[in-house]
């Protein structure tokens, strides 16, 4: 699955432009609008794949591509919202800890305690958050509807399913080994522009993976159009 994922951009003989398109949107992430367009493209990357279209989507109508992107990233932020309120709390409260202390030893040492443990915790829910935001942004791509990201009926039967399990694993896998490339060749000023390109298309092939598994999961049917706006129509 993971060969097929590196290759699947490649089904396109526009993959070149695609991937320079989503690698200088990377770029220009700051302007928050371009992440919003390449979240949005990673949705249709998961409504392709699910449905088990081989042909990667392209970026087009962009008015419609920034808004899917729009909700998809409030989906992201919801999720990873709590440990990032769990870390801030026990910073915050370590912090606070030592201060009341006067400086002293013991108030030092508890607060650095209540930092680690809320560090921890923190680890442990962004890894939660990691490992469910996906299936929430492919229930939110197969059904169109926002709330169905956070649908925990929809979502659980997934969420411990061993194929979506071992996909989430293979997609991460495949992130972590472009992080440390991007991380090698960020060394030097080109390396840090080639590194946004390379971010780029070893996310398009982890939600390959995450897209292919989730249409093994739930059947999904081929349609004839993802549109998101046309679907809601219907």
């Amino acid at each position: 699955m993971i060969t097929q994922s590196i290759e699947y951009l490649r089904n396109s003989e526009d993959w070149l432009k695609t991937v320079l398109i989503g690698g200088v949107l990377s770029l220009l992430s700051a302007l928050v609008i371009p992440t919003f367009l390449v979240v949005g493209y990673l949705l249709r990357v998961l409504r392709a794949t699910m449905r088990g279209d081989e042909e990667p989507p392209v970026f087009d109508d962009w008015g419609d591509l920034a808004i899917d992107g729009l909700k998809g990233f409030v989906i992201g932020f919801v999720y990873f919202l709590i440990p990032g309120i769990v870390v801030a709390v026990a910073v915050f409260l370590g912090v606070a800890g030592a201060i009341a202390g006067g400086g002293s030893d013991a108030a030092g040492i508890f607060g650095s305690l209540v930092a680690l443990v809320g560090a921890l915790v923190g680890f442990v829910l962004t890894i939660f958050a990691a490992y469910i935001t996906p299936a929430a942004l492919s229930n939110y791509a197969e059904t169109d509807r926002l709330g169905a990201a956070f649908s925990y009926s929809d979502l659980r039967p997934v969420l411990f399913s061993g194929k979506y399990a071992t996909a989430w694993l293979y997609a991460f896998a495949v992130i972590v080994v472009s992080g440390i490339v991007s991380g090698l060749l960020g060394a030097t000023g080109v390396g840090a522009i080639l590194s946004a390109f390379i971010t780029f298309y070893a996310l398009v092939a982890a939600y390959y993976i995450v897209g292919t598994a989730w249409g093994d999961i739930h059947h999904v049917e081929m349609r004839g159009d993802d549109s998101p706006d046309e679907q809601a129509a219907v």
